[in-house]
């Protein structure tokens, strides 16, 4: 395997546990507060979303740079 494949996987990886992450951690946000009372820009902008929105940027930022590196043979 080439730099550029395990790059790629490991971008992919962090990819989807972001997503997944995400979503339970949506879920227990949902589930915390009373019906009714979250709105979803407020739901989005809770700060235990960040760090999942942190694990999928590294992972669009390191599929870029496993792009390009392929781009470039």
């Amino acid at each position: 395997m080439t730099p550029q494949h395990v790059l790629s996987i490991i971008s992919i990886a962090l990819f989807v546990i972001g997503l997944v992450g995400n979503g339970f951690e949506m879920r227990k946000i949902r589930l915390s507060t009373p019906e009714g009372q979250l709105a979803p820009k407020n739901a989005f902008l809770d700060k235990r979303n960040f760090k999942w929105y942190a694990l999928i940027g590294i992972a669009l930022v390191l599929w870029a740079i496993s792009g390009s590196y392929t781009r470039s043979i």
